[in-house]
């Protein structure tokens, strides 16, 4: 690693050392367990158990014939760090998405990106997804990654730059040979963005955070030990509780990545600012739709109509406009602020956002599902205890992954 990729590496590695004794952890002040009913426990236990099995989870990149590719995950690894993908060697994709911050950034809105500048997503969990980017404008992490890769605002590079890099750096060259049995001298610059491409999105999908205490609390009640549940904090019982009934949060933020994966109206005005106005989904399916790397594309590696599907039949509709993306709700509490333009910067103004809701902001459909929660104080700190509680107390102490030995390719 060289020049201002290593720089990069140490100054997150040092931000991560500073803030991993903040992580936040749920203190047990008393062990009490709540008369929790039938209902609520079904509930309860349908947001369980994280992490999936390995056996059931599937490639976490649709298209990606690289993504289950341990090279291509490390070639990934290194190029997601290396500022030399971009124009002038000023961004790496570490810039925006910093492991010592949970891979987002902690503003408000993203810097450098167009007129929209939406808030940055982390990317903990990212290959868990159905469509990626708060308006759902990629099919797949990989085609996600070329969007910022060539965006004259963000990395401003192009095939030809990549190209460039991955044939002049010898380690480079022998990973990419590695990783998809080519040299880089041998295709075109377009080949080589999308296997760029395909290789972060390789590294991004291999990104899964770990068990938090609402999970360990979810084993302790399947395994009918009370002793165990018990230790999980009352208020945070109380919260969930919330969560599952009066809240109705589950609704949307449901199963164990507490996401339905899709997009809503929650009443948040998506005017950027006079005269410009953010369509949010509309906008993201007309951007999908007309994509040159779409699943549909030539260059996708899926060829069962079961994972193109999804693509094929999508078609916007008056509904989708002001519709964003429903985020997991997985290491929450790490990555403030939030919403899709970082409006609103802690989880309490989250909470009352929901509590306060304003139904003249609701197009029909947001309407048929929510309403103002009218939580008491005691509830909103109740339920901003709960989520506290689905943070990895790891999420902020993410370490680079040894990378498997790279010999010279032979032949």
């Amino acid at each position: 690693m060289k020049g201002g990729a290593f720089i990069l590496w140490l100054r997150w590695s040092l931000l991560s050392l500073a803030l991993a004794a903040a992580v936040p952890w749920p203190a047990h002040a008393a062990d009490v367990l709540l008369d929790f009913t039938p209902t609520e426990l079904r509930r309860i236990q349908s947001h369980g158990l994280w992490p999936p099995a390995t056996s059931s989870t599937p490639a976490r990149d649709p298209g990606n014939g690289l993504a289950t590719n341990p090279q291509a995950v490390a070639l990934g690894q290194r190029l997601f760090f290396d500022t030399r993908l971009s124009e002038g060697g000023r961004l790496a994709c570490a810039s925006c998405h910093v492991p010592g911050l949970a891979f987002a950034d902690g503003q408000a809105r993203a810097v450098g990106r167009d007129t929209l500048s939406r808030n940055t997503p982390s990317l903990w969990n990212a290959g868990h997804g159905r469509w990626w980017a708060w308006d759902g404008a990629f099919d797949s992490l990989w085609s996600q990654a070329i969007a910022p890769l060539t965006h004259p605002q963000e990395m401003a590079s192009s095939g030809a730059h990549i190209r460039q890099l991955l044939q002049t750096d010898a380690e480079l060259s022998r990973r990419y040979q590695r990783s998809t049995g080519r040299k880089p001298e041998t295709v075109l610059d377009e080949a080589a963005l999308v296997d760029a491409a395909k290789a972060l999105g390789a590294f991004v999908g291999s990104l899964q955070s770990g068990p938090t205490a609402f999970d360990q609390f979810v084993r302790a009640l399947g395994r009918g030990d009370r002793q165990a549940a018990s230790r999980y904090p009352v208020d945070a019982q109380r919260g969930l509780r919330l969560f599952v009934g009066k809240g109705q949060c589950s609704t949307c933020h449901h199963g164990p990545m507490f996401s339905n994966g899709e997009f809503a109206d929650i009443g948040v005005p998506f005017f950027v600012r006079p005269g410009v106005v953010d369509a949010g989904r509309h906008g993201g399916i007309e951007q999908l739709r007309a994509s040159p790397y779409n699943l549909l594309s030539r260059w996708s590696d899926a060829a069962d109509a079961q994972t193109r599907v999804k693509t094929q039949h999508l078609a916007p509709a008056h509904r989708n406009f002001g519709e964003f993306k429903v985020p997991s709700l997985r290491n929450v509490a790490e990555t403030a602020p939030y919403m899709h333009d970082g409006q609103l910067a802690t989880l309490e103004a989250v909470v009352r956002h929901y509590s306060e809701l304003n139904l003249d902001r609701l197009h029909a459909d947001g309407e048929q599902v929510l309403k103002p929660l009218k939580l008491t104080e005691a509830e909103v700190a109740d339920l901003v205890a709960f989520l506290r509680t689905l943070s990895d107390p790891k999420a902020r102490q993410w370490r680079p992954r040894d990378l498997p030995a790279c010999k010279a390719a032979r032949g």
